[in-house]
């Protein structure tokens, strides 16, 4: 597994109860620049559309804004935000529908990485964190940090 990007604001914003693996369509073009590390999923997020042809429930990654691959020349009307499908099977996608339905519920895009050649998008089923708790996690992450600290200089 080769990370290619993180979304280290989804952990603090979302408290993440369970993780799946999804794979992207994607273009030519796309595939290349998300290879170099071309993608950023800063607000973006996993949303269920219906589709009109199959009248089957979709996965869609939203707002995940992929650049345009410098050496792919001029491509007309490339939008860098739009849909990109996620690959889940039928029984997968009934489960997330079902769980996201729950009340205050979101499916959260966590991280992209490679496997097998293949780009992957981890996402969650996250519960929005309130302000309490992002302090609190805070608090927690400030202690252990000096507790390591003070370990760190007594030991040398």
């Amino acid at each position: 597994m080769n990370f290619i990007t993180i979304n280290k604001r989804a952990n603090f914003d979302y408290e993440i109860k369970e993780k799946y693996e999804a794979g992207l369509v994607l273009l030519g073009h796309e595939v290349k620049s998300v290879k170099t590390g071309h993608i950023n999923l800063k607000g973006s997020y996993v949303t269920v559309k219906q589709n009109d042809k199959k009248k089957l429930p979709e996965l869609y990654l939203i707002s995940a804004h992929i650049s345009l691959y410098k050496h792919a020349g001029m491509i007309k009307d490339y939008n860098p935000t739009r849909p990109r499908k996620l690959l889940l099977k039928k029984k997968e996608i009934q489960h997330l529908i079902g769980k996201k339905q729950e009340q205050g519920l979101t499916l959260v895009p966590l991280k992209i990485y490679t496997k097998h050649g293949f780009i992957k998008l981890e996402f969650g089923i996250g519960k929005g964190k309130k302000k309490v708790d992002k302090r609190e996690a805070i608090k927690k992450r400030e202690t252990a940090k000096a507790i390591n600290n003070y370990q760190f200089a007594i030991y040398n």
